[in-house]
C-alpha cells in the first residue's frame, strides 16, 4: 500500500508500493486504490517509491525513484543510457527473467484472447544479448544548445534524439561508433539537413545509409566518401524515399547472410526488411524446418515470405514451395536469390493479402503445409483461405503475441485445426518485443 493518499490528479511522489506483474510492455504494475498504475523500471515482486508522470481515467503512468526491495532477478544495465534511451526497456531485467516474462505473455495472450491452449510449450530460441542487432534505424539531430550532434535512437516518450556515446545491444560496428558519426555529420555543410542513419549489417560488412533532405554538395560528399574508407563501412545516400537509396562508395556493394546449415545465401538491399538477430534466425529457420516435417511430396505456401528466408530452405526439403509477398521489389531480390542459389522448385508472385485472392492463380493451388509470417497486424485477411486449403499443418511465425493469438483462435474455432505447440524467440533481448513461433494441424 501506498504511504501518501492521492488527492488530486498527479499526486506527488508515492513510496512503500507493491508491483504485481510485469506488462507487456515491460513496466512494473501496480494497484492503487482500485486503478492499475503503469510504472518505468519497476519488476514483479519489487516495493518501490514512484513518481506519477500521467492520469488518465483506466489507468496511471509513472516512473521509479527508488527500490525498497528489488526483486531477486533485477541487474545492474550495462548501458549507461538505459531508461533515457527508448531503445531497449528491461535491461534491468536478467535474460533468462526476460524470455520467461515473453513465453508468459505469450501463453496469457492464446489464453484470454484466442481462447486456446498449445498442447506442448516449446522450449525458447535464445542467443547473444548484446551487440546482436544487425538492422538499425538512427535518428540524427544538429542541437544548437548542445553545440553538436546527436546520433542515436530516440528517447523514450519523447521525439528527441538520446544523448548516447554507445549502443550495446546495436551491433559493435555501428553501436560503438555514435559518437564518430556525429562527429562526422557535424563536419557536413548538410548537418541540419540528415535526420536518419539506417544501419544494416552483413557478415563482415557494414552499410550506413544517410538520409538526406537537400542535395549534398561534394565536398559533403568527398567526406563522407573518406569517413567510408576510414571505417571500412559501405555509404548509401538516400535523397526522397526508399527507391532513391543508392550507393556513394564503394563502387560495387553487395550485402547477404548466410543461413549455414541450409547452405543458403540471401542477398537484400541495405534497407530490405531482414530479421535483425542473426542467430535468433538461424535456430528460427531451424524450427520452422522441424515443426513442418517437410518431405519430397509436400506443396509448400509461404505467405508474407519476403526475401525468402523461410521459402529456399524450405525449397530444400518439399517438393514445390510457393512464395507470397506484398513487396514487388522483394519478389524480385526472392527470385534472384532463388537463382543464385540453384532452386528451380520454387516460384514466387506479388500479391496484397490484406485484400481477398479468390482470383490469383497460386490461392487456387493445392498446399499440404503452409507457413505464415505476417506483420504486426497479424493474418487475419488469409485465414478464409487457409480454410478454403486446408493444409495438414499450418507454422506461424509472429511478431505480435496479440495477433497470433486472435488468429490462434479462428483457426482453432473456426477452420478445424488443433493448436499443437507454441513457444518465444529471443529476437529482441533487452526489449519487450515478443517474437513467436506456433504449430497448427488439421483435426
Amino acid at each position: 500500500m501506498s504511504k501518501r493518499t492521492r488527492k488530486n490528479r498527479l499526486p506527488g511522489p508515492l513510496s512503500g508500493v507493491a508491483i504485481a506483474s510485469l506488462s507487456h510492455d515491460g513496466r512494473g504494475v501496480a494497484h492503487l486504490d482500485g486503478k492499475t498504475v503503469f510504472i518505468d523500471g519497476a519488476l514483479p515482486g519489487e516495493v518501490v517509491s514512484f513518481e506519477y508522470r500521467s492520469s488518465r481515467r483506466r489507468f496511471d503512468e509513472g516512473q521509479v525513484t527508488a527500490v525498497t526491495q528489488a526483486s531477486p532477478d533485477r541487474v545492474e544495465p550495462m548501458c549507461p543510457h538505459f531508461g533515457v534511451c527508448g531503445g531497449c526497456s528491461l535491461q534491468h531485467l536478467q535474460p533468462a527473467a526476460q524470455i520467461a516474462a515473453k513465453q508468459q505473455t505469450l501463453i496469457d495472450n492464446l489464453k484470454h484472447i484466442g481462447k486456446v491452449v498449445p498442447q506442448l510449450v516449446l522450449p525458447p530460441l535464445t542467443g547473444p544479448v548484446w551487440g546482436y542487432r544487425t538492422k538499425g534505424r538512427l535518428g540524427a539531430k544538429d542541437v544548437i544548445k548542445k553545440g553538436r550532434v546527436l546520433v542515436g535512437f530516440r528517447e523514450k516518450h519523447s521525439p528527441y534524439v538520446a544523448d548516447l556515446a554507445a549502443c550495446e545491444v546495436l551491433h559493435p560496428s555501428a553501436g560503438k561508433q555514435l559518437d564518430t558519426l556525429a562527429q562526422l555529420i557535424g563536419r557536413l555543410q548538410a548537418k541540419a539537413r540528415i535526420p536518419q542513419i539506417e544501419v544494416a549489417v552483413a557478415g563482415s560488412t557494414t552499410a550506413l545509409v544517410f538520409r538526406h533532405l537537400d542535395p549534398l554538395s561534394q565536398g559533403d560528399c568527398d567526406k563522407l566518401k573518406q569517413y567510408a574508407v576510414e571505417q571500412q563501412v559501405h555509404v548509401y545516400l538516400q535523397p526522397a524515399g526508399p527507391d532513391s537509396v543508392h550507393l556513394l562508395w564503394p563502387e560495387r556493394s553487395v550485402l547477404s547472410y548466410q543461413l549455414l546449415s541450409e547452405s543458403i545465401e540471401i542477398q537484400f538491399s541495405p534497407t530490405d526488411f531482414t530479421q535483425i538477430n542473426t542467430a535468433i534466425n538461424e535456430q528460427m529457420v531451424t524450427r520452422v524446418l522441424g515443426l513442418l516435417a517437410l518431405e519430397r511430396g509436400d506443396t509448400v505456401l509461404d505467405l508474407f515470405c519476403g526475401l525468402g528466408n523461410f521459402t529456399l530452405p524450405m525449397a530444400r526439403y518439399a517438393g514445390t514451395v510457393v512464395g507470397v509477398e506484398g513487396d514487388a521489389g522483394l519478389v524480385g531480390r526472392a527470385r534472384a536469390n532463388a537463382t543464385l542459389n540453384g532452386l528451380v522448385n520454387v516460384t514466387f508472385h506479388s500479391a496484397n493479402l490484406f485484400e481477398p485472392q479468390n482470383g490469383a492463380d497460386w490461392a487456387a493451388g493445392h498446399y499440404t503445409k503452409v507457413l505464415l509470417d505476417p506483420p504486426r497486424s497479424g493474418a487475419a485477411e488469409v485465414m478464409d483461405l487457409l480454410g478454403a486449403i486446408r493444409p495438414q499443418r499450418i507454422v506461424y511465425v509472429s511478431c505480435h503475441p496479440g495477433s497470433l493469438a486472435r488468429d490462434a483462435g479462428t483457426l482453432v474455432h473456426e477452420k478445424g485445426y488443433r493448436l499443437l505447440s507454441a513457444g518465444v524467440m529471443d529476437m529482441f533481448p533487452h526489449t519487450a518485443h515478443v517474437e513467436s513461433i506456433a504449430l497448427f494441424e488439421a483435426n
